[in-house]
């Protein structure tokens, strides 16, 4: 094994920025959304599991981890996690922080700028004082611009992830888990500072503790020492007979003296007693805290281990899942390429088949349709022999008549027209003449009428 694996290590040169945590609801929520994730159907789903089945599967996976990152981008605030430093932003969510950045650091250096020019009347004169008010008030928006830009930035981030596919809520969890893991090691080293700083305490309250206990012996010596002298005080005191003389007003006031170096040094006692109590308390408080410390630090070391490790085989893990969704949806599309190619075949073959049948239906109908073509045509040649029978008998009344009436044989003027009108075009000499000649006939008529 490498000497370099040791996922417990601490580096306490390096110190990131802390964090203050607000300790809320958001750990309690969290928690009871995951345990309601138990599904007791879940065999019963792997073993009637259908290609169908698994995509909605997958879109509960992705509602799921979307629940869960909106869950986990709540907490930060809950807890005082700077969004930015714990959410994989992309670039125009970056922007809108770096460009806030950038804009108050401009406006700070523009209001020292200012306020670094003399303050004389020629510099008054060119401006010097509303300069400074500008960039005052610059300065002013730049900072609700900055405090206004992580909220933004977080307002683009959320809806971005609300129609995010499960590779990127994937890379989002991974990179939260990343997050997670520098700022566990970052935990470490502070509560590795504190716990530094509580021997450093402990020894002082030892040592303090000590020193109290020093001084209340001195002032106990002196008490004793003192108390002895009050007693021969107050006993010279007694002794005095003359309770108006100058030697009792002395006495008087050596007890009196006595007494009150007494109560000083029973005071001293007492806060030296008091004060070597509580050093001993603070003692046993620092050495408490310190065990506290160190077990908290030891289970945040475990955590970030497991968490750093599992990350690192959590994001094969998750390839491996992406390639399979995918791998579904590359199967699902031949899939459903064999299907269309299958149904394509079928209707290809239906087509070709109708078009044979088609074909053979119509040359039935040509066929069937040559008896009919032809009694359509007897009808035709039987209604024009029949007009003609009807023209050769009106003929033959007519000719009847012009013999009758004017002694004209027309059987030979008709027949010689039929013949011209059989052989000669229409419109021609030959047919025109001999039915022309009727027609001066009834003009005279006309005229002689």
């Amino acid at each position: 094994m490498p000497d370099d694996f040791d996922l417990l290590e601490t580096n306490s040169q390096e110190k990131a920025e802390k964090v203050d945590v607000n300790w809320g609801k958001a750990i309690d929520q969290m928690k009871s959304k995951l345990a309601q994730e138990d599904d007791p159907e879940s065999r019963q789903k792997i073993l009637n599991a259908t290609l169908d089945n698994v995509v909605d599967m997958a879109e509960k996976d992705r509602s799921t981890l979307l629940d869960a990152i909106k869950d986990l981008t709540d907490y930060q605030d809950e807890v005082g996690i700077m969004f930015e430093g714990f959410s994989a932003l992309n670039a125009s969510e970056q922007k809108i922080i770096d460009d806030a950045i950038k804009r108050l650091e401009r406006a700070k250096v523009e209001l020292e700028d200012a306020n670094n020019k003399p303050d004389t009347w020629w510099n008054n004169l060119w401006g010097r004082k509303s300069k400074i008010n500008d960039a005052e008030a610059e300065l002013k928006n730049a900072q609700k611009t900055r405090d206004a830009a992580d909220n933004e930035a977080k307002a683009m981030f959320q809806q971005r992830i609300e129609t995010a596919d499960v590779q990127t809520l994937l890379n989002e969890l991974s990179f939260k888990s990343q997050a997670a893991i520098k700022r566990l090691k970052d935990r470490e080293i502070e509560i590795k500072e504190v716990e530094e700083s509580l021997k450093t305490a402990i020894v002082e309250a030892s040592n303090n503790h000590t020193k109290a206990l020093q001084k209340k012996k001195e002032v106990e010596d002196k008490l004793e020492t003192e108390y002895a002298l009050l007693k021969q005080a107050r006993q010279a005191l007694e002794e005095v007979a003359d309770k108006q003389s100058t030697d009792y007003s002395d006495a008087l006031s050596k007890v009196t003296t006595l007494e009150q170096k007494v109560e000083e040094l029973e005071g001293l006692k007492n806060a030296y007693t008091t004060l070597a109590a509580s050093k001993d308390s603070f003692v046993h408080k620092h050495n408490l805290t310190i065990k506290v410390l160190t077990s908290l630090r030891s289970n945040l070391q475990t955590h970030r281990a497991k968490l750093k490790s599992d990350t690192d085989e959590r994001l094969k893990y998750y390839d491996g899942y992406v390639v399979a969704l995918k791998a579904r949806t590359d199967q699902e599309f031949a899939a459903i390429l064999e299907h269309l190619g299958v149904k394509t075949d079928e209707h290809i073959g239906v087509t070709l088949a109708a078009m044979h049948t088609a074909s053979a239906k119509a040359r039935q109908e040509m066929m069937d349709n040559i008896p009919v073509h032809e009694k359509v045509m007897q009808g035709v040649y039987g209604s024009y022999a029949e007009a003609l029978q009807e023209i050769r008998e009106k003929d033959k009344s007519i000719q009847k008549n012009f013999a009758e009436r004017y002694g004209i044989d027309m059987k030979e003027i008709f027949e010689d027209y039929y013949a011209a009108d059989a052989n000669a075009p229409s419109g021609g000499d030959g047919g025109g003449e001999p039915a022309g000649e009727p027609k001066p006939e009834a003009g005279d008529d006309d005229l002689l009428g």
